[in-house]
């Protein structure tokens, strides 16, 4: 179980909708992911059109008469994401355990009775350096600090850095510290200007994601749901996908849970790799079976990319709604990475994800500019 802290000090950085977005892309990359909203504005709980009277103030609090344990207030959201809501009570805390002993400890002692529930536990800060805070940095393993290309976001993560830097003295609890780039508006100079002085500031600390600006993002908040439910096919969904990958491929684990696997004759494992993404046409007796069961034909697709230095890569497009999952890793063979699909007529948009970074086919010149900005390649499948 892997316990991230999503903070930085100063507001409208996009703190709580990478939140919500991150836990919601690891949850459809197959991880139970519990998103905690220790924020007392509980901006994700209303993110997410959660309504509960409970909250982590029932399970920390000596005053509250309704005592609970976190397991009685943890809410479903969608498959493999859960949420443990937040309200105004929980600023009560501050003030409350003011001068208790071993008050930092308290979110570690609530989160451990769930220990081994989750693959990831995402926890929204409020926009302070306060106690919540302190709490929720000794109790995780990493913190990503989101900040938008201005001045004041950077001394955001500057102040946020001493204090995990003093809880690594003082609490001898180490922590890592991760910067994601977000609301990066591409149409502006002083966005690349700010990039680049991030990049020669924050020097191994960057996620390679960037989050864009996206009008999608915040009417999916508005509508109380994950980006990548609201609509999957925007560049807010494709940026927290990413970064999701990256997360995943950083930590070593895999994307999915349920893996589908089909035999493979040895014959099969020793043919070499086709040159370029191009489309075949299967045995008559399989495009015999298949048009007697459905009435339509299917054309084994390769598609193939040369990309020596990478460590994964995987192969996704409208043939399979942008999905990420096993289905669409391809092989190594020496440098050069395959996958065989078999598709139905008609022509396709793709793109491949290597090491989590989107990119299209560079020996495939049938291309198209997408909504996003960038290019996805195209591909046609004959009958």
């Amino acid at each position: 179980m892997k316990i991230i802290s999503i903070a930085n000090q100063k507001g409208g950085c996009g703190k709580t909708t990478t939140a919500i977005n991150l836990a919601s892309t690891l949850a459809v990359n197959g991880q139970k992911t519990l998103l905690v909203d220790l924020d007392p504005q509980a901006h994700a709980t209303l993110g997410l059109n959660v309504d509960d009277q409970n909250s982590l103030y029932n399970c920390i609090s000596k005053l509250t008469p309704h005592k609970l344990k976190i397991k009685d207030i943890i809410k479903k959201v969608t498959k493999n994401f859960d949420i443990v809501p937040s309200n105004v009570l929980v600023g009560t805390l501050e003030q409350e355990l003011a001068d208790e002993i071993g008050r930092e400890l308290k979110l570690v002692e609530t989160i451990g009775e769930i220990k081994g529930l989750y693959d990831y536990i995402l926890i929204d800060c409020p926009p302070s350096l306060g106690f919540l805070t302190v709490n929720s940095i000794r109790a995780s393993d990493e913190i990503i600090i989101p900040v938008e290309t201005s001045r004041f976001s950077m001394q955001g993560v500057d102040h946020l850095m001493d204090i995990a830097h003093l809880i690594r003295e003082r609490l001898n609890h180490p922590v890592d510290l991760k910067v994601l780039i977000t609301m990066f508006d591409s149409r502006l100079r002083h966005s690349f200007t700010m990039l680049s002085k991030m990049k020669e500031k924050f020097s191994g600390m960057l996620f390679d994601t960037i989050v864009h600006v996206n009008v999608k993002l915040k009417e999916a908040a508005v509508m109380g749901e994950a980006v990548i439910k609201y609509d999957k096919y925007c560049r807010g969904s494709k940026d927290y996908m990413s970064l999701a990958r990256e997360i995943l491929t950083a930590d070593r684990r895999p994307a999915v849970v349920e893996v589908k696997t089909q035999a493979i004759a040895p014959a099969a494992l020793e043919a070499p790799a086709p040159a370029p993404s191009e489309a075949y046409e299967p045995s008559e007796r399989m495009q015999a079976l298949v048009e007697k069961e459905t009435g339509e034909f299917l054309g084994a697709t390769a598609f193939v990319l040369n990309a020596p230095q990478a460590k994964s890569v995987y192969v996704t497009g409208s043939f399979n709604d942008w999905s990420l999952d096993e289905d669409c890793r391809m092989s190594n063979n020496g440098g050069t990475w395959s996958l065989k699909l078999n598709l139905k007529p008609g022509v396709y948009k793709y793109q491949f994800i290597v090491d989590g970074k989107w990119q299209e086919d560079p020996a495939n010149t049938s291309i198209e500019r997408n909504s996003f900005g960038d290019i996805n390649s195209l591909i046609e499948v004959k009958a």
